[in-house]
């Protein structure tokens, strides 16, 4: 029987105290052109002991991938360039001070890069489809980009082996750049990066290849390689990829010995497709080999549904909203006081959970500036000031 308390070796030899995963989230928190801030490093301390494997949020790799974050609030974190290595040791050392593995996640937006539509700038996607859903247009990629982007997503890795991280993860889901290759809603091309699954299937596998290259030369011998996706792009009556296609995806990037694959579920660990009984967790779970681990995350607030996440198949529960509430989640499971763990907000623990200023004013919003609501929401919104809300409806 596997326990939250578990210590748990990943193929490379990278050993975990726990099997609780703190999920990527934006803490809207970055300097203009994605540089660390103090606010960064304050809420990562807070929560060093939030898991046993710490995911920062996303970090573009490439300057024509991001900033993706909402006009005015600060921007999102970047790992484009050598300019950023130092915030981004500050940050590595940040979240390891208590013996917890750190793992850097890297990114491309895509045709989610709004912060350049705001400056004016092209974005850019894998093709140049008017999409019905965004206020500005996207540009198709060229052959040359793709290939500097690929290579981005390997020059990142390098800056996170620099900067003293235990890993990187690839984030391949909620509608960013791999997951705009992947799908057939929006991947119309031609060439070699589109129109069959299996050329759909060659940019994120590309990535995946220079990602574990540039481990190879560059990083130590454990470190951790994982990769994030979407089980399946349904948005009736389009229709971007099923999970019997995403599972096939999968078994091609297991065969690059990652250490895990971190499943993004919108609608909880214990959710499933349509037309079968089987949970996303279980299906997925069939097209792994026996050393890659499986993560799952979505609806874990408390120790009880991160031991259950667990017996349902997951070898690491990967803890959201969960460590936004609580940043001790891991630690007081591990010292035995799951019961202690805070489940809603309220107005008094308001310091306790050591939120950005951009967290703050994002979930006193009456609409949680978009983001799942979280529980006691409604006892903060009094703290709202709208200081970040003047260019909120600009795209």
């Amino acid at each position: 029987m596997k326990k939250l308390t578990d210590t748990v070796t990943l193929r490379h030899g990278a050993e975990l105290s726990n099997r609780i995963a703190m999920a990527p989230m934006q803490s809207h928190s970055g300097r203009r052109g994605g540089f660390v801030s103090d606010d960064t490093l304050r809420y990562y301390s807070a929560r060093s002991q939030a898991a046993g494997l710490l995911l920062t949020e996303f970090h573009y790799v490439s300057e024509n991938g991001g900033p993706a974050y909402v006009p005015g609030y600060p921007e999102q974190l970047g790992a484009y360039s050598d300019d950023h290595l130092e915030g981004l040791t500050k940050l590595a050392a940040t979240l390891k001070k208590d013996g917890n593995k750190a793992i850097l996640q890297i990114h491309h937006g895509g045709r989610e890069a709004r912060g350049r539509a705001v400056s004016g700038e092209d974005v850019v996607a894998p093709s140049g489809i008017d999409f019905s859903f965004l206020k500005y247009p996207v540009r198709e990629l060229t052959l040359d980009e793709i290939d500097e982007i690929i290579a981005d997503f390997g020059r990142a890795t390098k800056r996170a082996i620099q900067a003293g991280f235990d890993g990187v993860e690839i984030h391949g889901a909620n509608h960013y750049l791999l997951q705009q290759f992947f799908s057939s809603f929006s991947n119309v091309r031609e060439d070699k990066w589109g129109g069959s699954l299996e050329k759909r299937m060659a940019f994120p596998l590309a990535v995946v290849k220079e990602v574990k290259r540039v481990i190879a030369e560059e990083g130590p011998a454990d470190f951790i390689v994982g990769y994030r996706l979407s089980p399946e792009e349904i948005h009736e009556p389009n229709v971007g990829y099923t999970y019997e296609e995403a599972t096939q995806l999968v078994s091609e990037i297991v065969k690059n010995e990652l250490d895990y694959i971190h499943l993004s579920l919108y609608g909880g660990y214990a959710s499933s497709p349509q037309g079968t009984d089987k949970t996303f967790v279980e299906l997925f779970k069939e097209v792994l080999d026996d050393e890659t681990k499986l993560l799952a995350v979505g609806g874990v607030l408390s120790e009880e549904s991160a031991r259950d996440a667990i017996e349902k198949s997951a070898d690491i529960v990967v803890v959201g909203r969960g460590t936004l509430i609580d940043p001790q989640f891991a630690k007081k499971v591990v010292e035995g006081r799951g019961h202690e763990i805070f489940h809603e907000l309220t107005a008094e623990n308001i310091d306790y959970v050591q939120w950005t200023e951009g967290l703050k004013e994002a979930f006193s919003r009456d609409d949680s500036l978009g983001l799942p609501p979280l529980p006691g929401g409604d006892s903060i919104r009094h703290l709202h000031t709208g200081r970040y809300d003047m260019f909120r409806e600009v795209l």
